[in-house]
């Protein structure tokens, strides 16, 4: 999915002289109980706003101000100098593709389409459910699990702390949060708990269709 495409939902991230928070795809009581709202309420209104708020400090004056926020990722991954636009650009993005890979009716069995490349991928979608989980669990520190599509097959990876996987030319479909921010109001030092909770009720399926394309 294209966060800049102005038919998604996530148009607000379109650049011009600045970045904007872009809205929540559903209301911060609508993941509960496997997210609570006050989780959400943090995670979003001050996380995700405080990327925001760093980033347009950042590029205010510069060339980057008129760059999409996906130009700007592209632009300053791997560049030392440039490493904080790059942490702020990118946490935005995949806080904005985490939302969306959450949803009040997810979990449950995905839609055919995307069922049948889950299982040429993985075998079964309870075999990819399982490496998914064991990468976003296993992850060391802060970072993100994906679901993306490369060559043609799904593959599970996992990144770093802002890291993403537009930086390196795959498609990304589904992501999950590892971030301590993301659960510890909720599950403390539980992380396999709130990963598998995730998996389970909230996994938006309709999204990842939708990246797959």
């Amino acid at each position: 999915m294209n966060l800049t495409d102005p038919s998604n939902t996530s148009d607000v991230l379109r650049a011009a002289s600045s970045i904007v928070l872009p809205p929540l795809p559903y209301a911060e009581n609508a993941l509960e109980p496997v997210i609570s709202a006050k989780t959400l309420s943090f995670h979003y209104g001050k996380h995700h706003k405080a990327y925001v708020d760093n980033l347009n400090k950042l590029i205010s004056g510069t060339d980057y101000s008129d760059l999409s926020l996906e130009e700007i990722i592209k632009g300053t991954a791997g560049r030392a100098e440039r490493a904080a636009i790059f942490n702020n650009a990118a946490q935005i993005w995949n806080h904005s593709f985490y939302w969306n890979s959450l949803s009040l009716k997810g979990g449950g069995e995905p839609p055919a389409a995307l069922k049948h490349q889950i299982e040429a991928s993985f075998g079964s979608v309870d075999a990819f459910k399982k490496e998914f989980a064991a990468a976003a669990i296993s992850h060391f520190g802060s970072g993100w699990a994906w679901l993306i599509l490369e060559d043609g097959k799904l593959k599970v990876v996992k990144t770093a702390n802002a890291e993403d996987p537009l930086t390196t030319g795959k498609k990304p479909l589904l992501t999950i949060d590892v971030w301590e921010h993301a659960y510890y109001l909720d599950y403390q030092n539980r992380r396999p708990d709130y990963v598998n909770a995730a998996l389970d009720k909230l996994i938006n399926w309709e999204f990842a269709l939708q990246n797959l394309g």
